[in-house]
């Protein structure tokens, strides 16, 4: 049992809120260009106003991005790494890749990089980039990925850029000396067979805030005579940059070159490429070679590389004025990375296996690395800032996001990947608070605390889903979130929960609760439509968008969600009841919720129809017809699964603590049999005095179970799928007078280009969901204990516990991740290099879906987020 006393340990207990150690962090994303808050188009095409090839020379409004960047936590002081490889038409300061409408499967980095430690204060981060000594194959990638849907996407490893080594491995590691003491160290390998030349530029920069018309100072960056650079801001104050013996300071400054952009006069004579065409072009009147300050600046090394050798670049960034800023350097960071050693062994305490610790270890560094800050004042982006009123129409101002001019975000917040997916997603970010509460709780709670702000959270209680549309809607995971962190979080402090905490979320989420009644409860009969809710593809018709053939449908999920929803309410509020009485009155309130939510769903408005299908033994969504016919889309999904989710386990002695909500429970139970025989088994005690709600009674939740755990089905050797295999030579089919929609079984990337097509739900593996199953398993095993067995798999003859079938598909789920018995890690696919190579075969790609047949990555390649939920898998699993 780990006594959490680390020196981590101790950073993290200085302060829970605006912790100084969390100041500086890996706030810059991967991408700004081609996101919404840079989009002032006409039509909103945001990909095609601020482009990669425009990123070099256009100043951000809302962001900055960076290849292994930090920034203060208002990204006001941006530092990241540029290189040169000699060959290159440009600096590489940013990831390269496709935008949406470029890849055949949607937006697609393609480049090669890793996060590869990091502790939650930041106190050390580690990261590698992996840079082709040939010229980056930008238009090769751009030409290749031209292909069809049915294709696989062309990635840079398929360039041969890296078939003969010839490639820097260039790590990029990050100490803190101390809150504001920032230590940074680039070592650049030579991979290949021959001496290879790199330019290495450690850079800085101020995020723009002066020039859009508001009354802000313009800060600056200046040369000293003793070689460092001296950085004045009026928001962060002074600070110090030191390089170790570089060749040259260069600057210049963070303003747009209209000239390059738009054949338009510029306004300085130093624009933001200035050292980009220094560097490639040799233009030395692009850089303050005169008065050598500007509001970006780089230190330049370059150097010469020969085979296998290692060179490394060390800077510094400190609010301290040093005599000898490197004399320290090696015994700080020896110091740290010992430190954050020290703290992952007791995180990882219990956990044997050196692969399991491997991949856990970098899947927490993954989460770490994915912070973000993230800006967006809607009211000031439609509106136009000073600067540019005269530019913004008023068809701009009532198109996107208009709506939720409310919404001003000014945050750190956890990215889904931050370059696919840079800005926030709501329910990706509630799974995110899982892993990330093992290890910093705090900063989960604060998480799920944000987005119920009133400057994120609608006047009307709807929680923002991402920007691309703030009003899109993603499954209620909010308060399972919230309960499940508290439950780590209470565990991780000997027992004793945050209540304020619980409190805080319950208010703001009874908000939620309510428009979801209001809004998503078309008919008031307590079946949930949804819309979105984040399985984008998986149904016969795009769900966020009206019927093709008019009519409508009850989601299966949808309610299963609501019902689930009403259970994590009611989990809380008994919480908070047993130390204040008055929250039994929500109790009560969420247990009618689910009851009537349950009723509904098997007889839907007294039409005797339910979700639930007789014959097939399984939730299907209902499609009400316009000629007033319904039936079932007998599509078989996981939205038929979902319903396993709506289960609660209550303590009994803890109920009898609370006489008005209990005693309000056996009186609804008494009065409206119709409802009572719904809930699964209240009536029986369960397994160590406990008491059961749940959608599914035992012969339901057992035939789910029996077609998810069919490995002809749902059950692959690498988890759930997301569809039944049975689609794959059978094909669902949907007639309606002579239009055939269809959904078949596509274990991979998607085919369709419902929403861009970059993510596919019609076969692969999820690990949200399995991780959902895996949880809803235990829950049921807690009520019925060892004595009840279900067969798995399917007609195996094998029988086990329902707690030992959840150990068994987190380990199918680990093992996409795992060196398998011929040295091959399934997340790698085919690819040998990534297989064999031993500079790659210990670097793990976390992806946001996995191939429903062989577990190879697909998707975004760096969606550690709910991807991370591995790390948590280890620890619920594997440690002794």
């Amino acid at each position: 049992m780990s006594n959490y006393n680390t020196a981590e340990h101790n950073r993290l207990k200085t302060s829970k809120e605006n912790n100084p150690w969390k100041n500086w962090g890996p706030f810059l994303t991967d991408r700004q260009w081609g996101t919404v808050r840079e989009d002032y188009s006409e039509d909103g095409s945001a990909w095609e106003h601020t482009t990669h090839d425009m990123a070099r020379s256009y100043t951000y409004r809302w962001g900055e991005e960076g290849i292994a960047g930090i920034s203060d936590n208002k990204s006001l002081l941006c530092f990241s790494v540029a290189l040169w490889n000699g060959k290159d038409p440009i600096l590489k300061e940013r990831l390269f890749g496709m935008t949406g409408n470029q890849g055949n499967h949607g937006e697609d980095v393609k480049e090669l990089y890793y996060y590869l430690d990091s502790t939650p204060t930041h106190s050390y981060m580690k990261m590698l980039y992996k840079y082709p000594q040939a010229e980056f194959p930008y238009q090769k990638l751009i030409d290749g990925n031209q292909r069809s849907r049915h294709e696989p996407e062309y990635e840079l490893i398929d360039t041969g850029v890296f078939d003969e080594d010839k490639y820097f491995d260039v790590f990029i590691e990050y100490a803190k000396g101390d809150m504001e003491d920032i230590l940074i160290k680039v070592s650049v390998i030579n991979r290949g067979p021959e001496e290879a030349e790199i330019t290495v530029l450690p850079t800085m920069w101020f995020r723009n805030i002066w020039t859009w018309g508001y009354d802000f100072a313009k800060p600056k960056m200046s040369a000293q005579k003793d070689g460092s650079i001296l950085v004045e801001h009026d928001f962060i104050g002074k600070r110090n940059f030191y390089s170790d013996q570089s060749d040259r300071l260069l600057f210049c400054e963070n303003e747009s070159n209209n000239k390059r952009l738009y054949n338009k006069a510029n306004k300085y004579s130093y624009c933001k490429d200035g050292i980009n065409d220094y560097v490639v072009d040799d233009n030395t009147s692009a850089v303050n070679m005169l008065q050598r300050e500007g509001t970006k600046a780089s230190s330049m090394y370059k150097m010469k590389v020969k085979p296998g050798e290692t060179k490394v670049v060390r800077t510094r960034l400190t609010d301290k004025t040093l005599a000898k800023p490197f004399e320290d350097f090696d015994k700080i960071f020896a110091d740290r990375l010992r430190e954050a050693d020290e703290f992952y062994n007791e995180v990882q305490d219990g956990v044997k296996e050196d692969e399991l610790r491997l991949i856990q270890r970098q899947g927490y560094a993954g989460m770490m690395w994915s912070k973000q800050f993230f800006y967006f004042n809607v009211k000031q982006w439609l509106d136009g800032d000073p600067v540019r009123k005269d530019t913004i129409s008023e068809k701009r101002k009532k198109g996107r996001n208009s709506h939720w001019e409310h919404l001003n975000n000014s945050n750190v917040i956890s990215m889904p990947d931050k370059w696919e997916y840079p800005w926030y997603a709501a329910w990706d970010l509630a799974f995110h608070c899982i892993p990330l509460a093992q290890i910093d709780p705090d900063f989960a709670k604060r998480q799920l605390t944000i987005l119920l702000r009133e400057y994120y959270m609608h006047p009307n209680g709807q929680i923002p889903a991402y920007e691309w549309n703030f009003g899109d809607v993603n499954p209620p995971v909010h308060a399972w979130a919230t309960w499940r962190v508290y439950e780590l979080d209470k565990e991780r402090n000997g027992g004793v929960g945050d209540t304020a905490f619980l409190e805080r979320i319950l208010h703001k989420l009874t908000m939620n609760f309510t428009w979801w009644v209001n809004q998503k409860d078309k008919n008031g009969k307590n079946i949930f439509e949804g819309g979105f809710l984040g399985l984008d593809n998986i149904g016969v018709f795009d769900r966020s968008q009206p019927l093709p053939i008019g009519g409508r449908t009850e989601q299966s999920d949808g309610t299963s969600w609501m019902a689930m929803y009403s259970l994590n309410m009611l989990r809380i509020s008994t919480e908070l009841a047993l130390v204040n009485p008055v929250y039994q009155d929500l109790s009560s309130k969420y247990f009618e919720h689910f009851l009537y939510i349950a009723g509904a769903m098997n007889n839907i408005g007294d039409t005797g129809v339910g979700l639930w299908d007789e014959d097939d033994q399984f939730y299907y969504d209902i499609i009400h017809l316009p000629n007033g016919k319904s039936q079932h889309l007998k599509v078989k999904s996981i939205v038929g699964i979902i319903p396993l989710f709506a289960v609660e386990v209550l303590n009994k002695p803890s109920v009898d603590k609370l006489p008005d909500f209990k005693r309000r429970l056996e009186w609804i139970l008494a009065n409206r049999p119709d409802l009572a025989s719904e809930v699964s088994r209240w009536t029986d005690d369960g397994d160590h005095n406990t008491k059961l709600l749940s959608l599914l009674r035992g012969h339901r939740m057992t035939m789910v179970l029996k077609r998810m755990l069919n490995e002809t089905e749902f059950l692959s050797d690498f988890g759930i799928r997301a569809l039944s295999k049975e689609h794959e030579a059978k094909p669902y089919e949907f007639n309606y007078q002579g239009k055939v929609f269809s959904v078949a079984y596509k274990p991979g990337e998607s085919d369709s280009a419902m929403f861009g097509g970059n993510s596919n739900w019609r076969g692969p593996i999820w690990f949200p969901i399995n991780y959902m199953i895996v949880e809803s398993l235990m829950k049921f095993h807690s009520y019925y204990g060892d004595e009840f067995l279900i067969e798995y798999p399917t007609d195996s003859g094998k029988m086990l516990t329902l707690k030992d079938i959840a150990g068994e598909l987190s380990d199918r789920l680990i093992n996409i991740f795992r060196l398998d018995k011929n040295g091959k890690r399934p997340v790698n696919g085919e690819v040998d290099k990534f297989n064999k190579d031993p500079h790659f075969k210990n670097l793990i790609s976390f992806y946001e879906f996995f191939h429903g047949d062989n577990g190879r990555g697909c998707g975004a390649s760096h969606q550690t987020g709910w991807t991370g939920l591995v790390a948590t898998l280890i620890h619920e699993f594997k440690r002794d």
